[in-house]
């Protein structure tokens, strides 16, 4: 952990990266976390984001992590709301790094802006795809357990990155490569139903003349 509640631009560059990650599985989570930490003084957050720190806010945050923990356990409906939610989580984590970030030169304010999107962005993407593949599944086991683990992990991830920001920094990485080959599994396994679905179409159309 830093030696004070204060960090250094390396460290607020290694936080802001887990914490865009943390946004991208599960934003209102990773806001009411930064709310809460922020309000017992265990995180220092810039006059920016100061308002995270309000309990107004992390009510609102903690209504809206309460709505997603059912809503997103819902296989199908799970679909459309992480759908739409690609128009909250990307933003708001751009949106933190931001603000988190406002001690910076302008130019490493907005590279680390986009850092922080393009993070949240590729975590939210993987999410949506491993569910896509996962919700087809006649058992609602799979997609509860992905759930679950995702809001799980935005928590501990956020947390975790105020201890030791290095670290979970480089847990990401390690995260976005795995998602990465996670997404191109899960595009050669549409790709090939699609092929035995067009095979069997065609097979039963020359069967029936």
């Amino acid at each position: 952990m830093p030696d004070s509640l204060h960090f250094t631009p390396d460290q607020l560059i290694a936080l802001l990266i887990a914490v865009s990650f943390s946004a991208g599985l599960n934003v209102y989570a990773t806001m009411a976390t930064l709310g809460l930490l922020a309000h017992f003084h265990v995180l220092w957050l810039p006059p920016a984001l100061h308002l995270l720190s309000s309990w107004w806010i992390i009510a609102a945050s903690l209504v809206l992590f309460a709505i997603e923990f059912f809503a997103d356990k819902v296989p199908l409906f799970d679909l459309i709301w992480n759908a739409l939610h690609t128009f909250i989580r990307v933003p708001l984590a751009a949106l933190v790094a931001y603000g988190a970030s406002s001690q910076l030169s302008p130019g490493k304010q907005l590279a680390v802006t986009l850092l922080g999107g393009a993070i949240a962005f590729a975590a939210h993407g993987g999410k949506l795809a491993i569910r896509g593949a996962v919700t087809p599944s006649p058992e609602p086991i799979s997609n509860i357990g992905l759930s679950l683990t995702e809001d799980a992990g935005a928590v501990f991830l956020t947390w975790f990155a105020t201890r030791h920001p290095y670290l979970a920094a480089g847990i990401v990485c390690a995260l976005l490569f795995l998602l990465m080959f996670a997404i191109r599994w899960v595009v050669r396994s549409v790709r090939r139903l699609f092929r035995s679905s067009d095979f069997t179409n065609k097979a039963v159309s020359h069967c029936s003349r």
